[in-house]
């Protein structure tokens, strides 16, 4: 049987045909606690009318962030244009899912789902005349053996040809993809052991935000299949590069890109200008949600390809802000490429902050300061001085506290999950910190 839509559905009409054509015995019902972690729960096909009529009531106080134990009934209705085969699944149980949005017993929207925190900024965004929000991803990953030990496969480095499994592994995931009408670009492997990178076809930010929490799934769907794992750990393993997720993104207007400049010399316009300003202005402040865990600090460090200073390039690599050059006749691939953020995060309230932190440039007409295109990482500490350098949180303490002085911040996530996020990542710096490490075992115990 192929299990392959030609066409994704519209509406709860087209999905029920579909269930019948196909002969789909089981529905999974996908959403996110405020981590970006996925949450599913499967539910026969019969029961899909009652879904998209009522929802499925489920308890949701057990889930990070998503209710108190005062309001633990949530109800979950999918969103039919999310509805895609899993391609991994046996014939004999053709199975589908559907992203949900979160709603209270009385029919509100949850505050606390982090897909409708995206969709009320979008709102935003179309409020101030924009149409569209389109994102591109470059999203970086690991394969190991199990997932005890973070033992990989390869000694590759950068654009090497896929040796052992990788090869199969990488072609089978792609295939995964396009059959659940993802668009990829192209594949190749990353700088460090073991490490690869899928890049995703841009689409608008919501559509994305699901393409992330799929692609996620996919590749370690396909990697079990091999008996490996696949992991999307900033920073798994010492002396080598992390994982990064680089976020190409422009606003658009009609069919018009509003980045593009054909007579501003890096080829951007005011609104680019201002919009770059607002993320390089806010970006200490929105990092608690693009880089989440106490691992994603080990990532941003100096050495290792992972961005640290606030600053932006035509050209280098080593700003957080890179503007990609394009063809002369591409003018609507003009946009804008955030490095700093990491894989791990949750892509819905990523997508987000970074949308809010740019249109506040816009809003408040912020400068941009001038390029910087020298190598960051071979400037003398004294120039790094003149040039006024700033840096992203070394940890995720700093973080917390750029994070919870945010009004900015609290306003895209609103007060429950804003309350929720910083509680929760203060629970994991205390506990963190209190642990003794093999590091100073080794270092300390012979001496002291």
């Amino acid at each position: 049987m192929k299990r392959e839509i030609k066409e994704k559905p519209r509406d709860k009409k087209d999905v029920m045909e579909l269930v019948k054509e196909y002969d789909i015995k089981f529905i999974k019902l996908w959403f996110t606690d405020i981590l970006g972690q996925l949450k599913s729960f499967t539910i026969p096909v019969d029961k899909l009318e009652i879904a998209f009529e009522e929802g499925i009531r489920f308890d949701g106080s057990s889930i990070k962030g998503l209710a108190r134990i005062d309001e633990s009934d949530m109800i979950a209705i999918p969103d039919s244009t999310t509805f895609v085969f899993l391609p991994w699944k046996p014939k004999e149980k053709v199975t589908a899912r559907m992203f949900c949005d979160i709603y209270e017993p009385d029919g509100t929207l949850y505050k606390g789902d982090p897909r409708q925190i995206l969709k009320r900024n979008l709102e935003k965004m179309k409020e101030m005349g924009f149409t569209k929000f389109y994102v591109g991803l470059e999203l970086e990953f690991f394969y190991f053996k199990d997932n005890k030990t973070p033992k990989g496969l390869d000694q590759g480095s950068y654009f090497d040809y896929p040796i052992n499994a990788a090869e199969d592994l990488i072609s089978e995931t792609i295939i995964c993809l396009e059959q659940m009408k993802i668009k990829t670009q192209h594949s190749h492997h990353e700088v460090a052991p073991s490490q690869y990178e899928i890049d995703l076809k841009y689409a608008e930010a919501l559509e994305m935000a699901d393409i992330v929490m799929t692609y996620r799934v996919v590749v370690k769907e396909v990697a079990k299949k091999y008996g490996l794992y696949a992991t999307f750990m900033p920073k798994p393993i010492f002396g080598i590069n992390g994982s990064g997720m680089h976020i190409h993104q422009s606003l658009i207007i009609g069919n018009k890109n509003t980045f593009f400049d054909p007579n501003d010399q890096y080829h951007l316009s005011d609104i680019a200008k201002k919009y770059i300003a607002g993320l390089l202005t806010h970006i200490k402040e929105i990092t608690l949600v693009l880089n989440q865990w106490v691992n994603s600090y080990k990532r941003l460090v100096p050495g290792y390809e992972a961005p640290v200073y606030i600053s932006w390039s035509n050209k280098n690599p080593s700003t957080i802000i890179r503007v990609p050059m394009h063809k002369p006749d591409k003018k609507n691939a003009t946009r804008i490429e955030l490095r700093s953020p990491d894989p791990a995060c949750n892509p819905y309230l990523a997508f987000a902050c970074i949308l809010r932190a740019g249109l506040e440039g816009i809003k408040r007409n912020y400068v941009l300061p001038d390029p910087l295109e020298k190598d960051i990482y071979h400037i003398s500490e004294e120039e790094k001085k003149t040039l006024r350098l700033d840096r992203l949180p070394g940890s995720l303490d700093e973080a917390i506290r750029y994070a919870e002085k945010s009004e900015l911040l609290r306003d895209i996530l609103g007060d429950h999950i804003f309350n929720e996020l910083i509680l929760n990542k203060k629970l994991e710096w205390n506990e963190y910190k209190i642990q003794v490490f093999p590091y100073e075992i080794e270092k300390y115990l012979p001496i002291l």
